[in-house]
């Protein structure tokens, strides 16, 4: 069985389990996190989420308020769709079978989704080389064992191509398959990359605006026309295109915030927002 193990523990994160879980739970209590720990008293159901994949230390505050969002579920399976940062291996890639090793412990891939979802769109191909350096779906998985007791599986999926109409395959795709299952969606971006503090709020807020409302057209030619640079934009897409084929009516922004406001440096910032789809 192939073993994922971890690329960026000790850089993005802590790579000892005691200091992995510290981290986390800060986040959890942080200021622009949720200010309190998982789970969540709220049972209302959420079909996804969008998340930020920086180093814990800038973004992973605002991850948490997505995640705690989503705390009180029990999800038999997470399907996580990430930007491939290196540009390795294929444009549309996911792994058939093996594990994602964390400090926290394994997580199974699910091989009867993985084949399943092959089968709906021969656009995502079986292969694992494309997901052994990044980073975007790795640092989701501490976080998701964390909050979650219970045993559950993944749905790992990076993308090189991201353009809109491989975007609606792969979220009508994954709508496919997820409506057979318990599955939680986690689409893996940030936003704005290196600009002044102020410039990426009022670029964000223009993106943002489009995602709450649904509405992938908007959300493409807004991307365009501002050239934002928001990495996972297509992981973005799918993941609305799948909530809004599940039934999602809207997008709740809970919280929006750059490196700058957490850590300081204002002058070249990264957008972190969590979102979730209803």
């Amino acid at each position: 069985m192939q073993v994922r193990t971890p690329a960026v523990a000790g850089m993005f994160y802590p790579k000892t389990t005691q200091e992995l879980k510290s981290s986390i739970r800060n986040c959890f209590l942080h200021k622009y996190g949720p200010g309190k720990l998982p789970p969540s008293p709220h049972d209302k159901k959420i079909i996804g989420v969008i998340c930020p994949h920086a180093g814990y230390e800038y973004s992973g505050p605002i991850a948490a308020d997505s995640y705690y969002a989503i705390s009180s579920q029990k999800p038999d399976l997470v399907i996580i769709i990430g930007p491939n940062h290196w540009g390795i291996g294929r444009d549309i890639a996911l792994m058939k079978e093996g594990t994602w090793k964390t400090p926290i412990g394994d997580i199974e891939v699910d091989t009867e989704s993985a084949i399943e979802i092959n089968k709906v769109s021969k656009l995502i191909e079986f292969d694992s080389f494309s997901h052994t350096r990044d980073h975007c779906l790795e640092v989701q998985l501490p976080m998701l064992q964390e909050i979650f007791s219970h045993k559950f599986k993944i749905l790992p999926i990076i993308l090189i191509d991201q353009n809109y109409n491989t975007a609606i395959e792969i979220g009508k795709s994954i709508a496919t398959i997820a409506k057979t299952r318990n599955v939680i969606i986690i689409g893996s971006s940030d936003f704005t990359h290196y600009e002044p503090n102020d410039f990426a709020h009022e670029q964000d807020k223009f993106l943002i605006d489009t995602i709450l409302n649904l509405d992938i057209d908007k959300f493409y030619s807004t991307l365009q026309e501002k050239q934002i640079s928001a990495c996972g934009y297509g992981a973005i897409a799918s993941t609305m295109i799948a909530c809004k084929e599940l039934g999602a009516t809207k997008g709740t922004l809970i919280k929006y915030a750059t490196s700058g406001d957490i850590a300081g440096d204002k002058s070249s910032v990264v957008g972190y927002a969590s979102i979730v789809f209803s």
